[in-house]
């Protein structure tokens, strides 16, 4: 982890940004990593209803969204990019892979909101539409952090 990309507002992470290299030299494409648990399960539960296939129709038959999710990849692999350059990290293993599936297809729900909460409304069409489904169970503007 190299910063908190996104921040509940009691202060707990909800996304954390992660360096391009894991130690030893692991190619790591997953830049934005969903930390939070109550938006883990959030995605969790999406993904269990089975809403990536509708999400990947969309990506795939709709032009706006599919413009939208390719810019999204764009701004991840740019966002990347920076990172490596700033930490002298190699790009080589994971040139042009980002997360989640993009630009073509939906895989990974939580890397998507990952990147819609760090990047902010707008990066990721698909991670702002999940977030608007998952509103009254994860909503990054309340705080619903469970408190052990």
């Amino acid at each position: 982890m190299v910063a908190v990309g996104a921040r509940c507002s009691c202060g707990r992470p909800l996304a954390v940004v992660t360096r391009p290299l894991l130690p030893g030299g692991v190619p790591f494409p997953t830049t934005c990593y969903l930390t939070s648990p109550e938006a883990v399960k959030a995605a969790s539960h999406v993904e269990a209803d089975g809403a990536m296939r509708d999400y990947t129709e969309l990506v795939e038959h709709d032009e706006d969204v599919k413009a939208a999710y390719e810019q999204a990849h764009r701004y991840y692999l740019a966002f990347r990019h920076e990172i490596a350059v700033k930490l002298g990290d190699d790009e080589e293993h994971i040139e042009g892979t980002s997360a989640g599936g993009m630009p073509v297809r939906v895989k990974c729900l939580h890397a998507l909101i990952a990147q819609s909460l760090v990047m902010g409304p707008g990066a990721n069409p698909i991670g702002d539409m999940v977030l608007e489904r998952v509103r009254d169970e994860f909503d990054p503007s309340v705080c619903r952090c469970s408190v052990e």
